[in-house]
């Protein structure tokens, strides 16, 4: 099927080819007919499968045929992060402007101001994320009685996040008469809950359910000791030539230290975490896009929000701790048909963590070596000695050895804690002290007064 055939008007069927998009996705061949036929949806999609265009083109499509000027929006639409929330909104304006449909994002973490003043101009479509969404009605900056249409985009994500009691008072605000959507990577019990209090016969659509990765990801395991990360990221940036890569660590404070020592490298490589500043991460996001940025280090605040065409390789430097992050960690790339490679780099603590993940995958992802870096590896020809490794003692220089040996019997702790032995002059010293004294004590010494005091 083409676009052409799912009923779009032709002002979105413009906009669709000038974004390069040459056929509709699977999802978006299921989930577009399903919405403009007028039934609520229920989709579980991996991500990268194009499901935001998959909502945003019929939603747009629907809006734009009885256009009616108001001043509060028609359609919400919830995302879990800032990030999604500004990609899904950026999705909107591309083709709402295309048909006179007003959008805006609003969001925690920036000036509320700006936000209010766009709702007062009127506004058709609203992206929000569920905190700032409750502030702004809760002072009557927005009025949600007027919702035809409400969408849950990466649901079981929100729920993670905590989002459960604020989803219950925003469908308190929006009618009971409307058109929900719900799309989720994952299916839990929770998601499965929710659906059955929002949604009214809604058509199930899945797809691919067995392959919990996309197709399109060339997944790899580099087992590799956590003191030597750093130097392997180098080393495939810079011998491979990365273009650019994802990659996500699990701490604030590990990405500012690996950017740091990336930047060190001559590497051009930026963190993206929770700390930073609204306008930084968008600013970063923006220049990551235009490939201003090579390497750009981020935390799991990431991990579902960036769309980033042709994205070569994502780097699981630090494992995630939920088997499902790691979806949408290596979901960044290979996406929309593009293949990619997703890389995890796993220290010994961290195989329960890669158990955990192949067991949701159903498959072992494949291991492998890299000389010199990774468990097993042979050490490569411009490593002159790896001590322990039977081939690199074979053909490293005698010399070398012995040098390298004698600096690691330098640095020995059994040798820095040993004792030192004592000089014998001040062994004799000590002994005839010590016999002199207790001669003296035998001799008696000072004799008492009648107040028991010595003299």
């Amino acid at each position: 099927m083409s676009f052409d055939e799912l009923g779009l008007r032709s002002e979105l069927l413009s906009a669709v080819k000038s974004r390069g998009y040459t056929a509709p996705t699977p999802i978006q061949n299921r989930v577009i007919p399903a919405i403009l036929g007028g039934k609520d949806i229920l989709a579980r999609a991996q991500t990268g499968t194009g499901k935001t265009d998959a909502f945003v083109l019929p939603l747009v499509e629907i809006l734009s045929r009885g256009q009616v000027k108001r001043k509060h929006p028609r359609a919400l639409v919830l995302a879990p992060t800032r990030e999604l929330a500004l990609q899904v909104g950026e999705t909107i304006k591309a083709y709402g402007r295309r048909v006179s449909i007003r959008c805006t994002v609003v969001y925690g973490g920036v000036n509320i101001g700006p936000q209010i003043d766009r709702l007062k101009r009127g506004i058709d479509v609203l992206v929000a994320t569920p905190g700032r969404l409750l502030d702004l009605a809760e002072h009557r900056d927005v009025d949600l009685s007027g919702i035809d249409f409400l969408v849950f985009d990466e649901a079981d994500r929100m729920l993670d996040l905590g989002f459960s009691q604020e989803i219950s008072q925003i469908l308190d605000l929006v009618p009971m008469e409307r058109r929900t959507m719900l799309f989720s990577a994952t299916y839990t019990q929770q998601i499965r809950n929710l659906a059955n209090q929002m949604l009214k016969e809604p058509d199930f659509i899945e797809e691919t359910p067995d392959k919990k990765a996309a197709e399109a990801v060339i997944q790899k395991v580099h087992l590799v000791d956590q003191s030597n990360k750093r130097a392997l990221l180098i080393h495939l940036i810079t011998r491979q030539r990365w273009e650019q890569a994802l990659v996500f660590v699990r701490t604030k404070h590990g990405a500012n230290k690996l950017t740091e020592k990336l930047a060190a490298e001559k590497i051009s490589a930026a963190a993206l975490h929770g700390n930073k500043s609204q306008s930084f991460r968008t600013r970063t996001l923006n220049e990551f896009k235009q490939g201003q940025i090579r390497i750009l280090v981020a935390t799991d605040v990431a991990a579902r929000g960036l769309d980033i065409s042709n994205l070569p390789h994502v780097v699981n430097y630090d494992m995630p701790k939920a088997a499902e992050d790691y979806i949408h960690r290596i979901g960044r790339t290979g996406r929309a048909g593009v293949s990619g490679i997703a890389i995890s780099f796993v220290s010994r603590d961290e195989k329960p963590c890669l158990k955990a993940i192949e067991k949701l995958l159903g498959y072992k992802i494949p291991e492998d070596e890299v000389g010199g870096f990774t468990e097993g590896g042979k050490a490569p020809d411009f490593v002159l000695y790896r001590p322990n490794d039977p081939a690199s003692e074979k053909k490293a220089d005698k010399a070398l050895k012995e040098l390298v040996d004698k600096k690691k019997a330098s640095k020995s702790p059994a040798k820095a804690l040993a004792p030192k032995p004592k000089p014998q002059s001040e062994t004799k010293n000590k002994t005839r002290s010590r016999t002199f004294f207790q001669q003296s004590s035998k001799k008696g010494g000072a004799k008492k007064t009648g107040s028991g005091k010595k003299r």
